[in-house]
């Protein structure tokens, strides 16, 4: 166990690679109840998002879901969330435990002056389960009303039933769910999803899975220094229709933003080594630029990591590991995504 954003979270409960290869080949389950989930309901609820989010919640219709950062004025990114549609006038933000001492006061300051009441929802738990086996163990373990609905579901798109939603999404670059409900019942669901061969996984296979799958951690990728150009998030921003006033949009716009000068990308060792947050990338005849998320992927074999370099940089990079300078292989996140490898070939050292 360990300490995190104020709660006690497990690391793993008992192998932190196992637990990785369940999520790739089967079905894990991650206790995620710390994650901050607010409701947003009232008349002024959508066009309030609308002004809150980079991503345009206008796209959504009844049990759609959307991934987006929130932005500060100057385009650095507060958090990231996923925003869900939950119908007459209603919505739900999922955003992370750590940030939870800013967001819940930033999106009360910014909802004043629209009709949208926001309700932290401390009484709910969040389990995700996640992998190729997922969808075939967790609906099965839900009540009727929501059973034939979830294995419906496309990805990003939520049922729900009162104080039980179930959503097709996750952080593992694996099919699955996250099924948020009371507390109190979050036990129970765990006993019986672990009766039904879903594994217990924690933060450790949790961090791997969501590398190799190219996502973004905040605090680490991300923050309200980093706009989402600089992260590789600038899908995520909505500039169409040009009449939407999204908070930091003005920045965002601006000469020497578009001009984007930092980009994101993904490392691949060939030397020996690991590769870690903080270390410097040398960008051949550019500069230097720095890691921000990196370890060793379990399911390709090689050190990996996430990225802030110059832009135009080329195939190849070097990286300072404890004083020396290691040959990487510059790439397009993600790394695995559905348990496959995404990188066409990976060059690894000989060993002796």
């Amino acid at each position: 166990m360990v300490e995190f954003a104020g709660w006690d979270m497990p690391l793993h409960y008992g192998s932190q690679i196992e637990e990785h290869h369940s999520v790739r080949s089967a079905a894990g389950m991650f206790d995620v109840s710390h994650m901050t989930v607010l409701d947003l309901e009232g008349m002024g609820a959508r066009g309030f998002l609308r002004h809150l989010l980079a991503n345009d919640i206008e796209k959504l219709s009844d049990g759609q879901a959307l991934y987006s950062c929130m932005l500060n004025e100057r385009g650095g990114v507060v958090d990231d969330l996923i925003a869900y549609d939950l119908g007459d006038h209603r919505y739900r933000l999922v955003t992370n435990a750590g940030t939870r001492g800013k967001v819940v006061p930033w999106v009360r300051t910014q909802a004043a002056g629209f009709d949208v009441r926001v309700t932290e929802r401390q009484d709910l738990g969040l389990i995700a389960v996640q992998g190729p086996k997922a969808v075939g163990s967790t609906p099965r373990l839900l009540p009727p009303l929501l059973r034939e609905a979830a294995q419906r579901l496309p990805r990003f798109h939520a049922a729900s039933d009162g104080n039980l939603l179930v959503a097709r999404t996750g952080y593992t670059g694996e099919d699955g769910f996250e099924v948020m409900l009371p507390a109190e019942d979050c036990v129970p669901f765990w006993e019986e999803l672990q009766q039904a061969g879903v594994r217990p996984v924690g933060l450790g296979a949790r961090d791997t899975l969501r590398l190799e799958a190219g996502m973004n951690l905040y605090g680490a990728d991300m923050d309200e220094t980093t706009t989402p150009f600089q992260c590789g998030l600038g899908w995520t921003v909505a500039f169409e229709p040009k009449d939407r006033a999204f908070i930091g949009r003005e920045k965002l716009e601006s000469p020497e933003t578009q001009a984007q000068t930092v980009i994101r990308v993904g490392l691949v060792l060939l030397g020996k080594g690991v590769l870690r947050a903080h270390q410097r990338v040398e960008a051949p005849g550019l500069g230097t630029g720095v890691i921000t998320s990196g370890g060793f992927s379990p399911t390709l074999g090689v050190a990996i990591a996430l990225a802030r370099v110059p832009a135009g940089i080329g195939a190849n990079a070097d990286v300072e590991i404890r004083g020396k300078w290691q040959p990487a292989r510059v790439v397009k996140p993600p790394f695995v995504r559905k348990g496959r490898n995404c990188i066409s070939t990976i060059e690894t050292p000989k060993r002796s």
